[in-house]
């Protein structure tokens, strides 16, 4: 199954988005779809910070609390996925409707790398728990990036000398 074009995640976020505020009597403001507009626009993992300077720089004058209130609203509603790697403050991804990725985190960085691993999703399928009905499940794998590696090495040589 290909994922979905980036026009039609869009729309179909925004009539989500739409019937999820109507449903919950919130207001729908302009900022609020900017601020999904640009969430879908990121296309990796972005904190709300990146999120509120990506809104700002495209003209929308909003306060931070905005963006964090807005980014819970779009999490409740099932649009964006919050993750909390290790001390990092917290990430935020688009939902895709594409399954089996999972994320490499560099302990030294920070970096996140996805990855795709069909072996790893037909073993999580196959799973089953009683009664419980999964409806995604998320690896995070800990470790250093090569990049990391390489300056971990470095400093090593140095002490040792």
């Amino acid at each position: 199954v290909g994922e979905m074009s980036d026009d039609r995640q869009i729309n179909a976020a925004v009539a989500t988005f739409s019937r999820f505020l109507e449903e919950n009597g919130l207001r729908k403001t302009p900022e609020r779809f900017a601020i999904l507009d640009k969430a879908f626009s990121l296309n990796s993992h972005f904190s709300i910070d990146a999120l509120y300077h990506a809104v700002v720089d495209s003209g929308y004058h909003v306060s931070r609390t905005t963006i964090y209130n807005t980014v819970e609203v779009l999490v409740s509603a099932g649009i964006l996925l919050r993750h909390n790697f290790a001390n990092q403050p917290a990430q935020y991804e688009r939902i895709s409707g594409v399954t089996g990725h999972h994320h490499l985190i560099c302990n030294r960085c920070g970096k996140i790398r996805e990855i795709r691993d069909p072996e790893i999703d037909s073993l999580l399928s196959s799973r089953h728990f009683g009664t419980f009905s999964p409806l995604r499940s998320e690896l995070n794998i800990y470790g250093l990036c090569s990049h990391c590696q390489k300056l971990a090495k470095k400093d090593l040589t140095k002490v040792t000398k």
